[in-house]
């Protein structure tokens, strides 16, 4: 079901690259001395991301980003520093290679019930995007699937609106949805690998540009949703 979006809905340019902990380390030290870091890190510098993604059983969000289209959507509950109280639902939107972030605030408990296949209540919601979220759940058979792990870094750039991050320790439950278990078990993905993120509004300044530069890195479409389901 296509959405049509507000004029109000900001399209960002989104680049990916894998990269490695040396390459990581490269480029932190050249960004510091430009860029400001986010002010809601702790005390290493980061702060820690949960999300659990939905999908169903044809794996249909995952093969829509494994093929590339342009014109897809992606749902997620996403928590912060284990801050239970303070939950999101997310859609993120591909569009013409624009992506488009929406969300909305949910409760612990709202997540538990639409966890266990209680959705009734979500049809006449008033927030939109739990109603669209219903309406996928119920067409699609969308349902949370799998939590993904890691710690996030983040250097902003004023100029251009631009956001550099640094994920990594990217961990994943396999197809436990738990997401609000403090105990939920977790298994590493790539101990080496780093998700370099690149998100700017309508131009990325040429300063930035250069001091992202890393030779033969090649921009790719990585995921970690994706990474993490291909460990199970």
């Amino acid at each position: 079901m296509a959405t049509t979006y507000r004029k109000s809905l900001q399209g960002r340019t989104e680049l990916k690259h894998e990269i490695t902990k040396m390459d990581c380390f490269i480029l932190r030290n050249r960004l510091k001395h430009y860029m400001q870091t986010d002010p809601h890190v702790n005390t290493r510098g980061t702060y820690f991301i949960r999300s659990v993604y939905f999908d169903n059983f044809d794996n249909k969000v995952l093969t829509e980003k494994k093929e590339g289209y342009l014109d897809r959507d992606k749902f997620r509950v996403r928590l912060y520093d284990y801050n239970m109280s303070l939950l999101h639902l997310e859609k993120k939107s591909k569009r013409n290679n624009l992506t488009y972030k929406q969300k909305c605030l949910i409760t612990a408990s709202e997540y538990e019930k639409l966890r266990h296949g209680d959705i009734n209540w979500m049809e006449f919601d008033s927030r939109s995007l739990l109603r669209e979220l219903y309406i996928q759940m119920s067409l699609y058979q969308l349902k949370p699937i799998t939590v993904v792990d890691y710690e996030r870094e983040v250097f902003i750039y004023p100029h251009g609106n631009v956001r550099v991050t640094f994920d990594s320790n990217i961990k994943t439950s396999f197809r436990n949805n738990d997401l609000l278990n403090p105990k939920l078990p977790m298994v590493e993905t790539d101990t080496d690998a780093v998700i370099l993120e690149v998100k700017y509004d309508h131009y990325l300044p040429d300063i930035i540009k250069q001091l992202l530069q890393l030779g033969d890195r090649l921009k790719g479409t990585y995921s970690k949703y994706q990474i993490c389901r291909m460990y199970g």
